[in-house]
């Protein structure tokens, strides 16, 4: 039996097979499929509008766009699709890629990302968190709320979890929310949520 490995992706070739299709993302050259269920978007839905509401109520100068991809400067062939992110608009006019896709490839211009948790787990908790915190981005929400994540970041038993990592020092500090807690965001300290308030029906 022979192996046959994967055929890798650039990012332009990513972009123009996979670009409109917010199914997949690109890590290394790998295609991953991120298998988004219907709960899976209502709860991103539900944490975007969240977030858009308090956006609009603070009057910060951000945005939530529909879709967009991140292309790390440093990554060759890696093009992460958040299933949540905060752009800051008065940064986008630095963006080299912006006018013509909606692709991020300077940290600053991100406040926040967040990803609802599905079965490749693995890659939010671990992947995403170093890439994530190399990017500078100052808070990353991992909302798991099948608790699908290993014992080691969600705990024993599992249950839904809402980590907010929050940049310190170039590493992200974590805290873990479980259903009925009040989550705290640096980023919103006047943000009313939790968990409880985006699980699906």
């Amino acid at each position: 039996m022979t192996y046959t490995p994967r055929k890798l992706l650039t990012f332009e070739e990513f972009i123009t097979q996979y670009g409109d299709n917010t199914r997949y993302e690109l890590i290394d050259g790998e295609l991953r499929d991120m298998e988004p269920t219907g709960p899976h978007e209502a709860v991103a839905g539900s944490l975007a509008g969240r977030i858009y509401v308090e956006i609009f109520r603070a009057n910060f100068n951000w945005l939530v766009p529909k879709n967009c991809l991140i292309k790390p400067l440093y990554a060759e062939a890696t093009a992460l699709r958040p299933d949540v992110v905060v752009l800051d608009k008065a940064e986008l006019n630095q963006e080299p890629l912006w006018q013509k896709e909606p692709v991020i490839c300077n940290g600053n211009t991100i406040k926040l990302v967040a990803e609802v948790v599905s079965s490749n787990w693995q890659d939010d908790y671990a992947r995403k968190v170093e890439e994530y915190a190399f990017l500078n981005i100052a808070e990353y929400w991992i909302v798991d709320f099948r608790g699908l994540g290993g014992m080691q970041f969600i705990g024993n038993p599992k249950q839904p979890t809402f980590t907010i990592c929050q940049l310190v020092n170039g590493v992200y500090q974590q805290e873990k929310y479980r259903l009925g807690d009040p989550i705290f965001s640096y980023l919103f300290p006047d943000l009313q949520l939790q968990l409880d308030d985006i699980m699906p029906s």
